[in-house]
């Protein structure tokens, strides 16, 4: 028997392919989608925090001040609306023509912004100072001046423009007032007859602190038209003009009633807040 031996061989595996390997992808992760608060939402999880429990005093407070704080802003807002309406009215009969002014007795609302002449002669001695005019951060008076109209027994007070005031405040600035017969423009306003005064006032020196043209008009004993002409820059027998605009101011008003506004709201927040209690 003739045995054969058989030779075991090894196994040769094939070699890896030589080269760059491509990176491993990383695993894709899909982000979950955001939660939506909505206002419900959010008031349903205040609500299993915290309970709304409100006292007394705080309440009383508040229902006392809210709306003194929300009056006061509405009354900013039509200060400021009446201001600009006037302004309107200033500039739409601005475009009309200049009116005579008239020798009968007219009422305020016919005159009212428009412009005027009147022809007539100065009355010094019935002339008074309006106090506490200043101009340019200096204190001053308006010089007022009634002009007895022509061909009529009515008179036109007359504001000729500022004057500096002296160092001496009981010695007054010489005024000097044109004789003889004047024609003189300017714009019919209706002076504001509301103003705070702590006690009577005293006009026996010619120096007043407010206007008003009834009081002067009984005070000076004549008949007196119902308007004040602001003179104009260019007609003579004045002083310093320059005159303000209807709607100044405006812009204060709107300011002042946000701020009202915004305590009124504040005052709110504040309520509430200090009226909320977290749950045990």
């Amino acid at each position: 028997m003739v045995w054969q031996r058989t030779v075991c061989q090894p196994i040769m595996r094939a070699a890896p392919r030589q080269g760059k390997r491509e990176p491993a992808m990383p695993p894709t992760i899909t982000p979950a989608p955001p939660a939506s608060l909505s206002l419900a939402s959010l008031v349903a999880l205040g609500r299993r925090r915290y309970v709304f429990r409100p006292r007394l005093w705080p309440t009383l407070a508040t229902l006392a001040l809210l709306p003194l704080l929300i009056g006061l802003g509405q009354w900013q807002l039509q200060r400021a609306a009446n201001k600009a309406a006037l302004q309107a009215e200033l500039e739409a009969r601005a475009q009309q023509p200049v009116l005579a002014m008239p020798t009968t007795q007219a009422t305020a609302a016919a005159l009212r912004f428009h412009r005027v002449i009147a022809r007539g002669v100065f009355e010094p001695e019935r002339q008074i100072l309006l106090d506490n005019q200043v101009d340019q951060g200096t204190a001053g008076y308006h010089v007022l001046t009634p002009l007895h109209l022509a061909h009529s027994d009515l008179r036109l007070l007359v504001d000729r423009g500022w004057v500096p005031a002296g160092t001496d405040r009981q010695q007054l600035p010489a005024i000097p007032t044109p004789s003889g017969e004047v024609s003189l423009e300017g714009l019919a306003v209706v002076p504001s007859p509301r103003y705070f005064a702590l006690a009577p006032e005293q006009t026996g020196s010619g120096i007043w602190q407010n206007l008003d043209l009834e009081r002067y008009r009984k005070q000076m004993g004549m008949a007196l038209q119902p308007v004040l002409l602001q003179l104009d820059p260019q007609s003579p027998a004045g002083f310093r003009r320059d005159w303000p605009r209807p709607d100044l101011g405006r812009e204060r008003h709107l300011a002042y009633a946000w701020q009202w506004f915004g305590l009124a709201a504040t005052l709110a927040i504040i309520w509430i807040v200090t009226n909320l209690e977290r749950r045990p």
